[in-house]
C-alpha cells in the first residue's frame, strides 16, 4: 500500500529564472498531489524569464504564481522539509549549498540554459520547449518510481540515473 505523504521537491538553478521554473512546473503537474515542487536560485535574477512564462501559459499551466527566490527561503528558520533537492545548472551544483531541513536526498539534474539564448523569441521559445521537455521526461521518470520500495542507496542511484540520462534517452523512458 503506497504511503499518502506528500513529497517537497527543490529544483535549484543560479538565477531562478528559466530551467528551475520549468522543472517546479512539471514536478507540480505530474506529481499529481504526491509531490509538491519548489525551485529557488543561489543568485536569483528577481524575475522570472518572459519566454519561460509564455511557455508555461502555452502549456496551460497557471503562470501567477512564478517568481524568482533565493534559495535563502528554503533553509531558514521555519523553513518546510524537503524530501528531495535536484540542481539543473552546473553552477549551482559546483557552489556549496545552504543546510537544508529534512535531510534531503539530492542529485544534478543538469539541462542547457535557455535564459543564455540571444536571437529571435520563437527560436528561442523552441529552445525553451525542448529544455522543458527534458525536465519534463525525466520529472515523469522520477515520479513513477515507488519510493517506499526504495532502500535509500537504491533511491540514491535511481536519482543520479535521471541526471544522467540524455533528451532522447529521457523521453523514451517517460513514454
Amino acid at each position: 500500500m503506497e504511503s499518502k505523504k506528500t513529497y517537497n521537491v527543490l529544483f535549484l538553478c543560479t538565477g531562478n529564472s528559466a530551467r528551475s521554473i520549468l522543472a517546479e512546473a512539471a514536478v507540480s503537474r505530474w506529481g499529481a498531489g504526491r509531490f509538491r515542487g519548489f525551485s529557488a536560485g543561489s543568485q536569483p535574477k528577481g524575475t522570472v524569464h518572459p519566454l519561460t512564462l509564455k511557455l508555461l501559459s502555452n502549456l496551460n499551466y497557471d503562470i501567477k504564481g512564478f517568481r524568482s527566490k533565493s534559495w535563502d527561503e528554503f533553509a531558514g528558520p521555519g523553513a518546510e522539509p524537503l524530501d528531495f533537492v535536484f540542481t539543473v545548472c552546473d553552477n549551482a551544483a559546483g557552489e556549496a549549498c545552504p543546510a537544508w531541513p529534512g535531510q534531503p536526498m539530492t542529485a544534478h539534474w543538469g539541462v542547457e540554459d535557455p535564459a543564455a539564448f540571444v536571437g529571435p523569441d520563437d527560436q528561442g521559445l523552441k529552445l525553451f520547449k525542448r529544455v522543458y521537455l527534458e525536465l519534463e521526461a525525466r520529472i515523469k521518470v522520477f515520479t513513477s518510481l515507488r519510493l517506499e520500495g526504495l532502500d535509500k542507496l537504491s533511491l540514491q542511484n535511481r536519482l543520479r540515473d535521471i541526471g544522467r540520462m540524455r533528451a532522447e534517452a529521457v523521453q523514451g523512458a517517460a513514454s
